[in-house]
């Protein structure tokens, strides 16, 4: 079996934490023992030995190993060995060749669930709902979560790709700032704009030389774009007001204007970089290390990636955890709902193995999956002190704990006890995270599945708004073009189809809401 080059996957470039997403990370307490799916798996009772292909993602991090010990401990519950392959260059071209060539393995990885989508619709993946009676575990799995498996439906009401959860929370997305000179320079934690503004300032006169606002926008946009709005009550794009239960367009209301103003006000003032526009990853890290920036928005995991590597010089460095400010009065301190999963596991409509198959990936929804995918073995990586679960202690690192063992790697999880990664992290990371979920919208915004007309209408006419969106915002901040304009730029949105897409989001929505799992 020819084993394919690695590749990466760049969503958290040099983060200590991988990225994953998925639908909610509801545990987040290493001795969390969720109730709900059953314990027992139909692959437990016959461990019949079978082996399956697969083409599995790879990660520079930890790339594919086939004397992981994941492999050994999950035919030991289940009988199942995997071939597996992985990529020799993007994991889309991979699935794209194996698809046309129709000698797909049994189960493929999906980068996203458009993707899988778009496959099964073509008949080249199997629709999970037909075959819920062989899976007992999953069954009971979505009638726990029926808002995590919508999420994972076709908009023909189908399942192409096994549903992820709890893994999504090394997505988290927050504000960050510089605690050591925040005390120095006697200066509160912001809870408004409008603070944030009176401390960025002060900043600024007492460290001319800095810009105290920095994000790698040039880098992830659409996420900073979302950071930035929910602060203002508002939306990057379209969005769902579970208030009003109505999709709704951001980018052309007042609340959005208002927080291109503020950020017209730091722009002038010198209070962010003025390419912030286009600012990189590694000019972004280098302004934060070397002080030149204060506070900035990025994934949780960075907290341990600057203060591990600074601390070494400046013992002072101390990046932490920021609750993020609200930008209208009266508004709600939010960060936006970014912690779930695109990516898993399908199963090739020319398999032969298909019923078996299914039993084998039932086996990760019951208590003793999750544990085995979250944790290891009993007394080979962990360990119980009365209901509490450890790692021992030759894993106390993430990334070298999956190195060694696998664990957490594509095509080895479903739904993941986070609990396993929040116990390896520092005590800065684990109150962060704490911190974070008192900040999480009441609602996950909606990711309806859209049909393949739909889509064409998001990627012609949604693209469209988008790059007067992005291009009318560089506008407005740096001056180019005057915020008095601002009704004549709404006017050029609506224009380009607003109304159009809103309706896109409000049919594939419904469609999906409409849709009965199991009777629920």
């Amino acid at each position: 079996m020819n084993k394919w080059k690695s590749v990466l996957l760049p969503l958290m470039i040099a983060a200590t934490v991988v990225t994953g997403c998925s639908g909610g990370g509801n545990d987040t307490s290493p001795q969390s023992n969720t109730q709900g799916s059953s314990t027992a798996s139909p692959a437990d009772s016959s461990k019949t030995e079978k082996t399956f292909t697969a083409l599995l993602d790879n990660n520079a991090t930890f790339p594919y190993s086939k004397s992981w010990p994941i492999w050994s401990w999950l035919k030991e519950k289940t009988g199942v060995t995997l071939e597996v392959q992985t990529p020799s260059g993007k994991l889309e071209e991979s699935l794209n060749l194996a698809i046309a060539s129709k000698a797909m393995p049994d189960l493929m990885y999906m980068p996203n669930r458009k993707e899988s989508n778009k496959f099964g619709q073509q008949g080249a993946l199997v629709d999970l709902m037909e075959y819920m009676d062989k899976m007992p575990n999953l069954t009971a799995w979505v009638k726990q979560y029926p808002q995590e498996a919508k999420a994972a439906l076709s908009a023909d009401g189908k399942m192409y790709m096994f549903p992820n959860q709890g893994f999504g929370e090394t997505n988290r997305m927050i504000w960050l700032y510089r605690k050591d000179i925040f005390d120095k320079e006697g200066i509160q934690a912001p809870a408004t704009y409008e603070e944030l503004h009176t401390a960025l300032k002060t900043l600024k006169a007492k460290y001319p030389d800095s810009y105290p606002l920095s994000i790698r926008y040039g880098q992830i946009p659409d996420e900073m774009n979302a950071n930035m709005t929910v602060n203002y009550g508002t939306g990057e794009g379209a969005y769902y007001d579970f208030d009003k239960k109505e999709w709704l367009f951001g980018p052309t209301e007042d609340s959005y204007k208002e927080m291109v103003g503020m950020w017209k006000i730091f722009y002038d003032e010198g209070l962010i970089p003025p390419d912030f526009l286009s600012l990189q990853t590694k000019q972004w890290q280098d302004m934060v290390s070397t002080g030149k920036s204060f506070v900035t928005i990025d994934y949780i995991s960075r907290i341990d990636f600057f203060n591990n590597a600074m601390q070494q010089e400046n013992p002072e460095f101390n990046m932490q955890f920021m609750a993020p400010p609200a930008g209208i009065a009266g508004g709600k301190q939010l960060n936006p709902y970014f912690h779930y999963m695109e990516g898993g596991l399908t199963v090739a409509s020319t398999s032969k193995n298909i019923d078996d198959v299914m039993s084998y990936m039932d086996f990760f929804y019951s208590e003793e999956g999750r544990t085995l995918s979250s944790w290891g073995v009993e007394g080979e990586t962990y360990v119980k002190e009365g209901d509490t679960i450890k790692f021992k202690p030759e894993y106390n690192d993430v990334i070298e704990m999956r190195k060694q063992t696998g664990l957490q790697t594509s095509g080895t999880y479903t739904w993941i006890d986070f609990g396993a990664h929040l116990s390896l992290f520092s005590d800065n990371l684990k109150y962060a995270f704490e911190e974070a979920t008192k900040y999480d919208p009441p609602m996950m915004q909606p990711r309806p599945a859209f049909t393949e007309k739909e889509n064409e209408i998001i990627a012609i006419t949604g693209q469209a708004i988008q790059k007067h969106r992005d291009e009318s915002f560089a506008k407005f901040v740096t001056g180019s073009r005057k915020l008095a304009d601002w009704d004549k730029y709404v006017e050029e949105m609506n224009n380009l189809g607003v109304d159009k897409l809103l309706a896109t989001y409000r049919e594939a929505y419904d469609r999906v809401q409409n849709i009965q799992l199991n009777g629920n």
